[in-house]
Order: C-alpha cells, then structure tokens, then sequence
C-alpha cells in the first residue's frame, strides 16, 4: 500500500513540475500592438469625425493595411497616413528575449495611424481593422468597434468606396516570407510629412513552446493515473474486513 501512495505522490510531483515549466514558456504579449484609439472600443460616437486613430506601440509598417466599415458593409475609409506620438493613457507591457528569457518593456508612447473616413452614410456599429506587421515580423492584427448615432452626411462629389486589399508586401509579411518592416509608411495622396522610424531590433528567435493542447492532455493523463491508483487500493479495506469476519 505505501508503495501505491508513493507513486500517487511522485505522479502528482512530476504533474506540477511539468506544467511549472510549461505554463511560462511564453508570455502572452506581442510587439508592436494597438495601445490606444480614439474613439475607444465599444465607444459611441454622436458626431460626424474627420478620422479614426489608431495608437501602436510602434510605427506601423508602410505596407500596413486599415479599412472602417459602416454597418451595411460599404467602405468608408481613405488611405491613411502617421502623425505626431501621444502619451498613452496607460502604459502597455511587451516582451523581449534576453539571454534566453523573456524581460518586460514597458511603452508609454504611441504612434498612431490616422484613417480618413469620407462620410458617415448610416447610424449602427463601425468596424475599423488593421493588418500590420511588428519590426521582429510577427502579425499585429485586430479590429476596433464603435457605435456611431449621429447624423448622416453623403459621401463626397465623385468618391468611390475602396476596393483594394492588402498588398503583395503585407501578405508576403504576413506569411513571413520577407524581411521584417525597416521604414516608416510611405507618403500617398492622403498622407502627412513622413517621420523617422525608431531603430529597429535585430530579430529573435523564440524558443521551443510546447502546444496549447498539451497541457489539458498532460492533465488528463495526470488525473487519469491518479484514479487509477486510488482505484487499485480501494479493495483493500473489504478484504480485511472478510479475513477478521472468518478468524472469528
């Protein structure tokens, strides 16, 4: 029996130490992400606005791609261009691989995407997405959401909702197939001065990170033995009780 309780032990033990190794592998933050917008996610906006901003916690990549959708599906968005760094309204937390462990960063500045949007041709929720990619490659995806109730207005003489989708550039980025983004977005008909990129750091390789579905699977097996073991001991006590009922 005691070496039935000892295996219970050592299986527990060597559960814990497994998941102590593995639960930490690899923090959760990535770089270059949205740190900021206005308007704010779930936000309501009663008044026609000339753009949305978007706050990175870098410069996004000149290939970077944005569109805001209006409630029916129609794109309202122009080509978007950088603008002046604001101080975040709270500070985000990346990680970077130093000597072979993760080491926090912390960013208090944003550096923002200004997306034009040509009218407001509906009252409901807008959705603004961006597809980007970070200076160590890795994708910076998402959406904004916000509920717009204030008037309509048309759209401009001669406009045409935009068709385009992300350039050969971004999805060869995407797909990792080039180099990580070295420059600041370049200018077009809707963009400001460009700015000086902030250096960029030489790429990192992460290490080994084992599979999400392994560690339900490593607990699985873990309770697994456990019920096993407790099982096997069970009959113990029955067997007992009948050998003192026969000597009586």
């Amino acid at each position: 029996m005691r070496s039935v309780v000892s295996a219970s032990k050592i299986a527990v033990l060597a559960l814990v130490a497994v998941l102590g190794v593995v639960l930490p592998a690899h923090p959760a933050s990535a770089h270059g992400q949205l740190a900021m917008s206005d308007p704010v996610q779930d936000s309501t906006v009663d008044k026609p606005r000339a753009e949305v901003a978007l706050y990175f916690t870098e410069q996004p990549a000149s290939f970077a791609w944005f569109t805001v959708t209006a409630p029916s599906g129609l794109r309202v968005e122009g080509g978007w261009r950088t603008g002046e760094p604001k101080r975040l309204d709270k500070p985000v937390q990346e990680y970077f691989m130093v000597d072979g462990k993760f080491e926090p960063r912390s960013y208090n500045t944003g550096f923002p995407a200004l997306v034009p949007v040509s009218h407001w041709p509906e009252q409901g929720l807008y959705t603004a997405a961006y597809q980007t990619v970070a200076s160590d490659g890795e994708a910076v995806k998402g959406q904004l959401r916000f509920t717009y109730s204030g008037p309509v207005t048309p759209a401009p003489a001669g406009w045409t909702a935009p068709a385009t989708g992300p350039s050969e550039a971004l999805t060869r980025a995407l797909n990792k197939e080039g180099a990580p983004p070295t420059a600041a977005p370049t200018q077009g008909p809707t963009q400001g001065p460009q700015q000086a990129q902030p250096p960029v750091p030489a790429p990192v390789k992460t290490p080994f990170v084992l599979t999400d579905w392994l560690i339900p699977a490593l607990l699985i097996v873990g309770v697994g033995l456990m019920v096993g073991l407790a099982a096997r001991r069970a009959p113990v006590q029955p067997e007992k009780k009948r050998r003192k009922a026969a000597l009586r």
